[in-house]
């Protein structure tokens, strides 16, 4: 029998993303946030960081098309996607960033849905997703275009703040929302944030 958690995994995204031959329900979370804000409107160029299992990066390989250049980061390995070049990498580490320049020296789109182990204690998760989440600013202040679009997942909470006026300091448009996809108990919030500006 299944537990109750595994049950409350299997919703209706979930269903979908199998139907639809979407990697996870997380698909829905960047389409719909791309209908509502035309994220790949003009992209050639999109980077996916902690991009594990690949749903984000089915969703920007179909957006961008085969002209696109679309590249996917991960500590951990996922199946290859026709089209995606991945890059097995820590965002912590320079070496990465290495990496990534190697691939293309500036993108359109940075997108980040990254999301530490939870250990079950609120404060110690949020704070690392936090972590992660500046880290990923870090690398879209260092490749993103002028004028670009950064979409970053983040957890809710004492942190939350002061990292969304960090945001506010490099983009011109900066809009917080949760799309229908994400978990009504989750505490996450994306932020859509365009017209990059004081590029490192």
């Amino acid at each position: 029998m299944e537990r109750a958690q595994d049950l409350k995994r299997k919703d209706h995204y979930y269903y979908q993303a199998r139907r639809e031959g979407y990697r996870s329900r997380a698909a829905y979370k960047l389409k719909q946030l791309n209908k509502k804000f035309e994220i790949f409107r003009d992209a050639k160029t999109v980077l996916d960081l902690c991009c594990a299992p690949g749903g984000w990066l089915q969703i920007a390989r179909e957006e961008l098309g085969d002209e696109g250049i679309v590249v996917g980061v991960d500590i951990k390995r996922i199946s290859s996607i026709d089209g995606v070049t991945f890059i097995c990498g820590d965002i912590l580490e320079e070496e990465t960033l290495r990496k990534i320049l190697e691939v293309s020296r500036e993108f359109d789109v940075v997108l980040s849905d990254c999301s530490p182990k939870v250990s079950g204690v609120w404060s110690v998760d949020h704070e690392r997703q936090i972590f992660l989440a500046r880290a990923s600013l870090e690398i879209a202040k260092r490749v993103l275009k002028e004028g670009g679009t950064l979409v970053i997942k983040a957890f809710q909470g004492s942190e939350y703040p002061e990292f969304l006026k960090e945001i506010h300091q490099h983009f011109g448009f900066v809009r917080t929302t949760k799309p229908e996809a994400s978990r009504k108990t989750s505490a996450e919030m994306y932020i859509v944030a365009k017209k990059f500006r004081n590029r490192i």
